[in-house]
């Protein structure tokens, strides 16, 4: 099975040794995404709806760069600061998604990437 990077700079350039997607197969796999803007490559500061539009953002334009959408996220992770933060971030994650929605966790940790409050990773398919 062949292996295919994807990166754009339509999304934050990778802070360390990874690439903002790899594909093999029929299978997208992209790495967390923070709230950075990736034409100024600054943190986004304020609410964290602020935050999680900018991480749906980030990962709408890796998708896009593999020519897929949020209709093809099979499976999303994400990583949040504090649990309290939970309901207004899926407002806006929910927001990026058809009815059909895909598997999903999310879970509290104790620290992430630069400070932040949100990271999310998703696997994509392309079999749709």
């Amino acid at each position: 099975m062949s292996k295919k990077i994807i990166n754009t700079p339509k999304a934050p350039a990778p802070i360390g040794p990874y690439n903002q997607a790899v594909q093999t197969g029929n299978l997208l796999f992209v790495s967390g995404q923070i709230p950075i803007n990736p034409a100024t490559n600054e943190l986004v500061q304020g609410t964290i709806e602020d935050e999680a539009l900018q991480v749906m953002y980030n990962l709408r334009a890796i998708l896009e760069e593999a020519k897929l959408t949020f209709d093809n996220v099979v499976k999303t992770t994400i990583f949040l600061s504090d649990m309290s933060l939970f309901a207004e971030v899926n407002k806006i994650y929910g927001s990026f998604f058809n009815s059909d929605f895909p598997a999903r966790e999310t879970v509290a940790v104790k620290g992430l990437p630069k400070g932040v409050n949100i990271e999310i990773s998703v696997i994509a398919t392309t079999d749709l």
